[in-house]
């Protein structure tokens, strides 16, 4: 069975995007507290529920899950890396990145969408 593939990788790495603030500002405010740490959690992953939906439009769980992942993974690999400092101990653990981003081109997955998206009722049944 094949399946058209509606989202793009833009849309993923939007998601991981949004994550990454949502569990960044979670952190903060389970560690340091401060309603602006909370607001920037909450908001971050409001974001993160409108944004998958958008990608699972049209799509499969099993494709949006697994880029998700790997843009989550390469996105958070390179916040590390620049702006943290942090390095890895041993070479074959950057050759695991190079993999998921090799993971990530086998998905196929195009740059631009190919349909608009448009806003399920709540009622259900319209979903295309």
């Amino acid at each position: 069975m094949y399946f058209t593939i509606y989202m793009s990788i833009p849309q993923i790495f939007a998601l991981a995007a949004v994550e990454i603030v949502g569990d960044y500002g979670l952190k903060e405010y389970a560690n340091k507290g401060g309603w602006h740490y909370l607001a920037t959690g909450l908001v971050g992953y409001i974001s993160l529920v409108i944004l998958l939906i958008i990608a699972l439009q049209g799509s499969t769980l099993l494709l949006v899950n697994n880029a998700w992942d790997g843009a989550s993974s390469i996105l958070e690999s390179l916040f590390a890396f620049f702006i943290l400092g942090e390095r890895f101990d041993n070479y074959m653990q950057y050759v695991g990145i190079f993999m998921v981003i090799g993971g990530m081109l086998l998905l196929k997955i195009p740059w631009k969408k190919t349909h608009s998206f448009h806003i399920p009722s709540l009622k259900g049944g319209d979903a295309k």
